[in-house]
């Protein structure tokens, strides 16, 4: 029996990825009833999106997963910066899906919480475009060091350690003290009169309070898989799917979509799908 909340919220699930845990995804949103769904940016891969028809099946899955969503309550969509591509789309409505740069989200308790990726905040991405791409090159490094080692923690009969991301943690902190990023989130959330904030970006889930202002980040769908909802309460809570093993093995179907309003195969289904 499916788990309802008033609220969901997933980010960086990063589709059109190696390393996107879309099984764990589907498993997750096919457990969850929900009045909203938020897409928290960076849903997909924008430059691996518009080169390739070809998804696996759990990947397919994601996208009629969402589409049901769509059909049983309201999806706010909004872009990040790895779907820069959906960016095109904000304005537009899809039947109960809408494209939004950010969203104000009211709670039930009738708090006020500013939905946004956050990469705009980010001045590693905003100022330094090499120094972003430097640090793509040494996540996937990362993530392939992770895989190899974690293959032999394995044999060794060791249990499951994420090096990655505690690489990662350590490299993005570094990037949050410089850019102050957190502190930009709380002072958007207060020009937007808003009670809090819900963020991705930073692959790193977190509920607490800086100052007077919630900081919410959903986290992510590589590593952490989590997610963030809302229960029927106001209150929040950060939801894992690290127990849903992934197939050892996923068959490749083809997908690929033509929508007559667009010249190009993006946004790769989701919109011709939710515009059926």
């Amino acid at each position: 029996m499916k788990t309802f909340y008033r609220s969901v919220f997933i980010s960086d699930t990063h589709l059109g990825s190696r390393w996107c845990q879309a099984q764990k995804l589907v498993s997750f949103l096919k457990n969850v009833r929900c009045e909203r769904l938020y897409l928290v940016g960076d849903l997909l891969e924008s430059k691996k999106a518009m080169k390739t028809s070809s998804w696996s099946r759990s990947q397919i899955e994601v996208f009629n997963q969402i589409h049901l969503k769509s059909l049983e309550g309201r999806v706010v969509y909004v872009p990040g910066n790895h779907d820069y591509c959906m960016r095109d789309f904000i304005g537009r409505q899809f039947g109960n899906l809408e494209v939004q740069p950010h969203a104000v989200h009211r709670t039930a308790d009738g708090k006020r919480m500013l939905v946004l990726h956050g990469d705009q905040f980010d001045k590693a991405v905003s100022l330094s475009p090499w120094v972003t791409r430097l640090g793509d090159l040494a996540y996937n490094g990362a993530l392939w060091l992770n895989l190899w080692v974690n293959k032999l923690r394995h044999w060794l009969g060791m249990s499951y350690w994420p090096i990655s991301q505690f690489l990662k943690h350590e490299v993005k902190t570094f990037i949050q003290m410089l850019s102050a990023f957190e502190k930009l989130l709380q002072r958007e959330a207060k020009r937007h009169r808003c009670d809090g904030v819900i963020c991705g970006h930073i692959h790193r889930p977190a509920i607490n309070h800086m100052g007077d202002v919630l900081y919410v980040n959903c986290g992510d769908w590589v590593e952490s898989c989590s997610a963030v909802v809302e229960h029927e309460d106001g209150s929040f809570e950060i939801l894992y799917r690290r127990d849903v093993k992934k197939p050892a093995f996923e068959a490749k179907a083809s997908f690929k979509v033509t929508y007559p309003a667009f010249s190009e195969p993006i946004p790769l289904g989701l919109v011709s799908m939710l515009a059926e």
